[in-house]
């Protein structure tokens, strides 16, 4: 041995900007990477940075494996660098250029530390060796890998296991389902969070609850999207409650809840539920007059499959579909996070229900970017969602039902809104 360490920059070109741009594969590849070489793994962190990108590094206990990507460009950046002689990070390398995919590379290896520039010493270790066996590597190494949801000024990050317990590109979106170390399973759609099993009931409860419980007599339900099946599970909750039609357009979202997230979909089986897998704003556009008291609009972010959720005629289509005295409740996004969007769809909905038809019902999820999201609710009769409300029904609702967020304070406070909020929907036009 004529160096401490052998350490090989690495750069990968024509890789697979798919397996990229997923965090667990490459925290896999890097991983299997390191044992493919003998190396003993001891942890691994890794990052994705949503929409495009990885980083991540693998410490083993001759030294690490780092990475960086640029899905977008095809290209990674490799740092490999092992001590003494029982490892050769050559067969690292040999196994990520096919586990990425590489039509190309350079590499450039280095000896680090030449034995014949240094002078060895000795130095007291007992103390060392008397904690040596408290600091053993465990036989499961620490896995560190985090999944970020993000635009580009501000991020959310979730730790979870490193293991995907689904991943499937539909016809519309990548549908995955990770298990994260705080807050359970978790449903991203295109890297972005859709819901989490342990903060879910924050947004479920909300979409549903106050709408019905306002109105008091919603028997026709119509919903659109909402694959996880969260929405009609609350709907289902409310006795008055007849029929729920639901329409999502990518089957993959509901069969991967229904299979891994079966506290959430639970009531995909129930008989007062028609389940339709088609574009909704189709059937928007071919649905009868007057049909429905409730739709409910429980779309993603107005990007792919839901961004024509978004637009005034969709929401003209509703208006009409709602009975004289029907409630319609969409998604609003954030007003910190999404400003754009969530003005322009409340200056659509008064401009098709009527201004003082519209209201604006906030409410906090942790795992969604900034933590305040919306919804919009539009009255096209004379129901009032945020007074006059009966207080009992609510009440004997709630305890009935064991709800974890919603409750008649929440009701009324949810309407409540900061003056940044009054501020940004007052605007003619969004700046």
């Amino acid at each position: 041995m004529s160096a401490l360490g052998r350490h090989i920059l690495v750069e990968f070109f024509g890789c697979s900007s798919e397996k990229l741009n997923d965090v667990s594969t490459t925290e896999s590849g890097m991983v299997n990477a390191a044992e493919k070489a003998g190396a003993t793994v001891i942890n691994s962190t890794f990052h994705h940075f949503s929409p495009y990108g990885v980083s991540g590094v693998v410490v083993i206990q001759e030294s690490h494996l780092a990475i960086h990507t640029w899905p977008e460009y095809q290209y990674a950046a490799v740092d490999l660098f092992t001590c003494g002689d029982s490892v050769n990070p050559w067969v690292s390398f040999d196994f990520l250029k096919e586990v990425f995919g590489a039509q190309n590379y350079s590499a450039l290896e280095m000896r680090r530390g030449s034995l014949d520039q240094l002078e060895r010493i000795d130095f007291d270790l007992s103390s060392m060796r008397a904690q040596s066996e408290e600091r053993n590597n465990p036989e499961k190494f620490t896995r560190n890998v985090w999944f970020t949801d993000k635009d580009d000024h501000q991020a959310v990050s979730l730790r979870y296991t490193g293991e995907v317990l689904h991943k499937k590109q539909s016809p519309y979106q990548k549908v995955s389902i990770l298990e994260t170390t705080a807050y359970g399973k978790m449903l991203a759609l295109d890297n972005m969070v859709m819901c989490t099993e342990k903060d879910e009931m924050h947004y479920h409860e909300m979409i549903a609850h106050p709408a019905i419980l306002a109105h008091k007599a919603v028997k026709k339900v119509l919903v659109i999207g909402g694959g996880d099946g969260g929405t009609i599970r609350e709907v289902l909750k409310h006795k008055s409650v007849e029929e729920v039609t639901m329409v999502e357009i990518d089957e993959e979202v509901v069969n991967a809840c229904k299979e891994f997230l079966p506290s959430i979909s639970s009531q995909f089986g129930h008989p007062k539920l028609t389940l339709k897998i088609e574009d909704g704003i189709q059937f928007m556009a071919n649905a009868q007059p007057n049909e429905y008291d409730l739709i409910i609009v429980d779309g993603s972010d107005p990007v792919g499959p839901a961004e024509g959720l978004f637009t005034k005629e969709f929401y003209k289509n509703c208006y009409n579909a709602l009975n004289p005295n029907g409630i319609l409740v969409a998604q609003g996004e954030s007003p910190m996070f999404n400003s754009k969007v969530f003005v322009e769809l409340n200056h659509c909905l008064a401009n098709e229900f009527g201004e003082n038809k519209v209201k604006t019902l906030l409410f906090y999820v942790p795992t969604y970017p900034t933590g305040m999201w919306s919804f919009q609710i539009a009255t096209k009769g004379n129901v009032n969602v945020s007074s006059g409300l009966d207080e009992e029904l609510i009440a004997n609702f709630t305890n009935q039902n064991e709800l974890n967020y919603y409750n008649i304070h929440i009701h009324k406070a949810a309407f409540a809104l900061p003056n940044f909020v009054t501020k940004l929907l007052a605007k003619k036009e969004y700046v």
